[in-house]
């Protein structure tokens, strides 16, 4: 409409004018260094999101909610600026503090720390390339934020080792067995990745939790957006 461009997003329809700074004047214009500066290390923060992404997405998929990628993007962002090696429009993940990823939440919709409340220790070994997730007997009624209808619940843990320099990585992923939501304490639960030793790639460990319901002895996965959840929980 006259200058005016409308577009959705999830946010609702919102308008804006037509026209704007071309892209051969960004590209070549002295005054716009710091634009392609800042749209390098975005490029790079976006890659490196991807290539964690990746990493995780046999786990990532079934919860990610939909600003995931914006959102990681973003945290890798700030990685990017924590590079104090590399000048500016230089800065990059493998030179930044990964240590900013820790907790990074892949569901805002059903977060895992608001979801399982039992503790847990976390344990990155560079020297073995073990990755472990303990979790001490605790009592699933009372530990579990569990949507309605599940009657069950598996603990899954994944740990990777990624290259982001080369976009590449490893990964290995763990489940438990399925866990009866209930009053009774549960054994002891020990999650172990086992990657190579002594590997001088920057290694990430997530942890999550998925649903059931057991209908004649079957375990249908539950769905629910706002319950399912995984988080990075350790990062070296």
């Amino acid at each position: 409409m006259g200058d005016i461009a409308f577009y959705k997003t999830q946010d609702g329809h919102l308008a804006r004018e037509k026209g704007g700074i071309t892209a051969d004047r960004i590209k070549n214009d002295p005054s716009f260094q710091r634009t392609r500066e800042n749209g390098v290390e975005f490029g790079r923060a976006g890659s490196a999101g991807k290539v964690l992404h990746n990493a995780f997405r046999q786990l990532v998929k079934p919860v990610a909610d939909s600003r995931m990628v914006s959102r990681l993007t973003k945290a890798m962002l700030a990685v990017v600026k924590s590079d104090e090696d590399n000048l500016r429009g230089e800065r990059n993940v493998q030179n930044g503090d990964v240590q900013l990823l820790k907790g990074f939440e892949f569901n805002t919709n059903g977060m895992f720390n608001t979801t399982f409340y039992a503790p847990y220790e976390v344990t990155i070994d560079r020297a073995t390339g073990a990755m472990k997730v303990a979790v001490p007997p605790f009592i699933p009624k009372s530990a579990v934020m569990a949507p309605p209808g599940a009657t069950h619940f598996m603990l899954v843990s994944a740990g990777a080792m990624i290259d982001f320099k080369n976009e590449t990585f490893s990964v290995v992923t763990t489940k438990s067995n399925g866990i009866k939501i209930d009053q009774m304490p549960t054994a002891a639960i020990n999650l172990l990745n086992q990657l190579v030793a002594n590997t001088q790639q920057r290694m990430f460990l997530v942890l999550g939790i998925e649903f059931y319901q057991e209908v004649n002895g079957f375990n249908y996965p539950i769905t629910n957006g706002s319950f399912n959840s995984l988080a990075l929980v350790g990062v070296d």
